[in-house]
């Protein structure tokens, strides 16, 4: 059987997934140390820090959290102590969605048996995936809440996406999107928009059939936007990118807890399902979101209202300070708001490689450092400015 009974909980309990760039501390390019580090991580924590496709990345993941704030602790302490492991190997651990500079083709995967049937099966769709994101769990309190949650939250999921778009350098070139990590993970066989889906038996018989034809072993290969999570009860948003600090993704997070939580309380279990024009549009806002971040004009799928992305996001506060006063994240909340009111991160990015003209300041800054570039730093090939 892919899928595993769904246990679900009463609160809207929060896990947090990060996916981690480690950089050379000299260089900023990629440093492929990842199980080195993973080695040195103590046992009890082995659950919580964990290899990647890549031995450049390492997933740092949190323990059931019951707020925002909980998850800030989690987090900091988990961060502190694989920089201080990394930087025994001579590497930093660093933000963003893609590294700047670095070549796909140039990684090391991890030693992990799946990782390799992966990239066996699916051969370059898999192994360009050299892209950091952001997943956020939220307990909900049965499959049924989680099917329907899926389908609701798949109208915002653009406007998550554009707060977080943080991606725009790709192999040392200017994409001219904000979020290239979508086009690149837009390809996976199983990857990208959430069908529709009712109740928890409809995305049960999905996933039986899915497995029956050979596409999935588990509900792990389905890597939609965002998917039902049976092995944890909880819908995890998975379209994010990974922003540049841990105070944005408490501020994303906090968004995604009372989105989902206020869908399950407060709106009750209607499920309109959308038109053709609907669904098209919230692909279409999904490349919008991509290309243009906090910019984009997203066009509402019921109504074909449009709005900037940045305005949806301070209307889905307010809405949401009701919901966000219940479950303690008033601050992480207006924190989400105020991110929207700044620059994205794919437009703090470009302004860094504006005033140096160098790639590798890009990956000092998603590291913490100050831009500093040794003389044969690379540049980017285009300037592409969005």
């Amino acid at each position: 059987m892919p899928v595993e009974p769904f246990r679900g909980s009463d609160h809207p309990t929060l896990g947090v997934e990060l996916e981690l760039q480690i950089v050379d501390g000299t260089s900023f390019d990629l440093a492929p140390v990842g199980d080195d580090i993973l080695e040195t991580i103590p046992a009890e924590l082995g659950e919580s820090v964990k290899p990647e496709l890549y031995q450049c990345c390492v997933e740092i993941n949190t323990a059931i959290c019951h707020d925002v704030d909980e998850v800030g602790r989690d987090l900091a302490a988990k961060l502190e102590l694989v920089e201080e492991r990394a930087r025994r190997f001579g590497a930093r651990v660093a933000w963003g969605g893609a590294h700047p500079f670095a070549q796909w083709l140039d990684q090391e995967i991890s030693v992990s048996p799946r990782y390799h049937k992966l990239i066996d099966d699916n051969q370059d769709t898999i192994r360009r995936q050299l892209t950091f994101g952001l997943h956020v769990h939220v307990g909900v309190p049965d499959g049924d809440t989680a099917a329907r949650a899926c389908t609701r939250i798949s109208h915002y999921l653009p406007t998550l996406l554009a707060l977080s778009a943080n991606s725009p350098f790709w192999c040392g070139r200017d994409t001219g999107l904000r979020s290239y990590r979508m086009d690149v993970m837009g390809v996976a066989p199983t990857g990208g928009q959430p069908p529709f889906l009712k109740d928890w038996d409809s995305f049960v018989r999905l996933a039986e059939r899915l497995a029956a034809v050979g596409s999935i072993q588990t509900t792990k290969e389905l890597w939609w936007d965002v998917r039902p999570s049976d092995r944890h009860g909880t819908v995890e948003v998975r379209i994010c990118d990974m922003p540049t600090d841990l105070a944005s993704v408490q501020g994303i997070t906090a968004l995604i807890q009372c989105l989902i939580d206020h869908m399950v309380h407060d709106r009750g279990h209607e499920l309109v399902e959308l038109t053709e024009f609907g669904r098209l549009m919230i692909r279409q806002n999904r490349w919008r979101a991509a290309r243009h971040g906090l910019d984009a004009v997203l066009v509402d799928p019921v109504t074909g209202d449009d709005e900037v992305a940045r305005e949806a996001v301070e209307r889905m506060t307010e809405v949401l300070a009701p919901t966000a006063a219940k479950l303690g994240c008033s601050r992480w909340l207006e924190h989400a708001r105020e991110m929207a009111r700044r620059p994205d991160g794919a437009t703090r990015q470009r302004e860094v490689f504006d005033r140096t003209g160098y790639l590798s300041d890009v990956a000092r800054f998603l590291a913490g450092e100050e831009p500093a570039p040794p003389e044969d730093a690379p540049r980017a090939d285009a300037e592409v400015t969005a």
